[in-house]
């Protein structure tokens, strides 16, 4: 069979079970975690300094996936073999928009106004361990305080991820860490955005079967499980001024991810091409059209792949007009010694200029009474140069 035409099945096989034991309990793979972090940390802090009035969503989404790429390719150099780079292409969501905007060059949209809540999404890898991040940034001509329902929604939020991190604890419930950001979200008066799952990563797995769900819905279950030692989690909340039920709308679907599992003789030659590009380049890992090269056969090609179910889209989703998304989303290792956050320690909300007047419930202000502290680097202790007789003068 040609390349583009090859059955992957074994590769979802492959994914769980040649990499399971490739887990936290090995120093090289934290190493590798926390790498592939301090990139994202680096393209995140880059990208904010894109997000001013009249900037350019796609200029800032393609700068946003080059600083990763060009980060990575100078890790490992020796290792030939070494797979490395984005594991979620650069998506920016603005205002009512909740995920996966990432426009194409001949779809750049409106430029960015002061006032925009832009949610910033992207995720890296290092040799298949995956890091990734969500923040929220107002674009802003000057600094100012933050007050009425802007103010809840983004403490709701970022509150609702600090509890979640504080309980993600070896023998923790998922469903205990779903109750709980559900009180902050209540308390605030704002909603949990319908269907926002905490996924747990592994090698070359950016979604995971194990999962936290942040608000209990009847039309979506999820397998009860509980927190283990060495998993790692994409701890991922969204809170909304609005009902929290987002739809799809006109806007392209640009982000996709390869179904492993599904194989098909494709038609098309603008599809062949784009299961070859895909095979190749991102094989497991969400991708956008606008990184196939050739758009024009990349926006065609997707059309007979998506018809035989051989990728997964991820939509572009709305609120009503008018209401305001808050997205957080970090990348935590549950490590032996406790669990720690390893995204979104550079960027984080203006906490000093949000004005919420909510108080939160008792036992919530307990639970952030626990969120673990970073760990500072301890500084090495300079060693003291010994004076030979009769060098300078003795000390005051």
């Amino acid at each position: 069979m040609a390349d583009d035409e090859k059955d992957l099945s074994s590769e979802e096989d492959l994914s769980e079970d040649e990499y399971e034991e490739q887990d936290l309990s090995d120093s090289d793979v934290v190493t590798k975690y926390r790498m592939a972090a301090d990139v994202v940390e680096v393209a995140l802090q880059g990208v904010i300094t894109q997000l001013k009035p009249g900037a350019s969503l796609v200029e800032a989404c393609e700068f946003g996936d080059k600083v990763i790429e060009g980060q990575t390719a100078g890790l490992f150099k020796n290792d030939k073999e070494m797979e490395k780079g984005l594991a979620f292409p650069t998506c920016l969501s603005v205002n009512e928009c909740v995920c996966h905007f990432s426009p194409l060059t001949s779809e750049s949209g409106d430029p960015l106004k002061a006032g925009d809540v832009v949610k910033i999404d992207m995720g890296c890898h290092i040799d298949g361990f995956i890091a990734v991040a969500a923040h929220t940034h107002i674009v802003e001509e000057e600094e100012a305080p933050i007050t009425g329902k802007l103010a809840d929604v983004l403490m709701a939020t970022w509150n609702a991820s600090q509890v979640a991190f504080a309980m993600m604890k070896p023998g923790t419930k998922n469903d205990e860490i779903t109750e709980a950001i559900s009180k902050v979200s209540e308390a605030y008066g704002v909603n949990c955005v319908q269907g926002t799952l905490m996924h747990q990563m592994k090698r070359y797995i950016i979604d995971g079967n194990k999962v936290i769900i942040t608000r209990k819905d009847p039309e979506q279950k999820v397998e009860e499980s509980e927190i283990e030692v060495n998993e790692v989690y994409a701890l991922d909340v969204a809170m909304s001024t609005g009902d929290g039920k987002p739809k799809e709308m006109e806007s392209r679907t640009t982000v996709f991810k390869r179904a492993v599992d599904k194989s098909y003789r494709l038609k098309m030659k603008a599809s062949r091409y784009v299961l070859t590009e895909v095979n190749k380049r991102f094989p497991t890992l969400p991708f956008t059209i606008r990184a196939l090269g050739d758009e024009v056969q990349g926006r065609m090609g997707v059309v007979e792949c998506m018809k035989h179910d051989m990728l997964h889209a991820y939509p572009p989703i709305y609120e009503k007009e008018g209401d305001i998304v808050v997205h957080v989303k970090f990348t935590v290792l549950v490590m032996q010694s406790g669990q720690v956050k390893v995204t979104l320690n550079k960027v984080g909300l203006p906490l000093d200029r949000i004005q919420s007047e909510v108080t939160l419930p008792e036992e919530i202000t307990a639970i952030l009474e626990t969120v673990p502290k970073p760990k500072e680097k301890k500084k090495g202790k300079k060693k003291k140069k010994k004076k030979k007789a009769g060098d300078g003068a003795a000390a005051e």
